[in-house]
């Protein structure tokens, strides 16, 4: 459960990194078809409990370009999920995270990208979708795509927390109709979720109330850590 309180306190402060960070705990110890539910139900419910705190930077037309993209790119997720191989998840989650991690940390105070529009936006919104599909990974891309577009950090949470929670709702349908969710998973569902809800809540006050710039750069330092350690993992086993 110490990856669920993890994950449920970096997800607090920067409003995405659950499956990332409780990915990082569950690839060793749990099989991708079962800890893909489980992240995009710890995802889910972490961002539920934060909503009242960030609902207030929702705006709906900066929502929909992503949101139409994620709904096409979820069941192109799931379908992939159904194929992975454990030691190729773990590579390429942790090979995510090496490439993901270093562009938000380097990523210049003020930079603004203003090319590609809303095509580029719903873009962003079917990789992660994807991404979500397979392992409840929905948050990252367009988090670094509305960032490098500049927008604030209220809007950027309350836009993309509307998105996260539709792409987990919908991975989660997906994954029921799939019959991936089994009791297996209904048992860790119970399990995670109450590790879970303090952390997030902390995580959500310190993400308004303190430098939430310095707090994404511990997280990202923290999962670039994770992704090299994944990466190595996998390199040996393979050896």
């Amino acid at each position: 459960m110490c990856g669920a309180a993890a994950a449920g306190f970096a997800q607090g402060v920067s409003g995405f990194a659950f499956s990332l960070v409780a990915l990082s705990f569950w690839a060793w110890a749990v099989e991708p078809q079962l800890a893909a539910p489980m992240s995009v139900f710890g995802a889910l419910a972490g961002q539920l409990v934060t909503l009242p705190w960030v609902w207030r930077g929702f705006e709906l037309r900066r929502l929909w370009p992503l949101l139409v993209g994620g709904l096409i790119g979820v069941p192109v997720g799931v379908v992939l999920l159904q194929w992975l191989d454990p030691t190729v998840f773990k590579f390429g989650l942790g090979l995510f995270l090496l490439i993901y991690c270093p562009l938000l940390l380097l990523l210049p105070a003020g930079y603004t990208w203003r090319h590609g529009g809303r095509i580029a936006d719903a873009v962003s919104g079917f990789v992660g979708g994807t991404l979500g599909g397979i392992g409840g990974m929905s948050g990252p891309v367009p988090t670094l795509w509305t960032t490098l577009r500049g927008w604030d950090k209220d809007t950027q949470r309350g836009v993309l927390q509307a998105f996260n929670i539709a792409m987990h709702v919908s991975t989660l349908t997906a994954y029921a109709i799939s019959g991936s969710i089994t009791a297996q998973a209904l048992t860790m569902f119970a399990w995670i979720t109450p590790a879970l809800v303090v952390p997030a809540i902390l995580g959500v006050l310190l993400f308004r109330r303190l430098n939430a710039i310095a707090f994404r750069r511990i997280i990202l330092s923290f999962l670039l850590l994770s992704g090299a350690s994944l990466v190595w993992g996998s390199v040996a086993a393979w050896l």
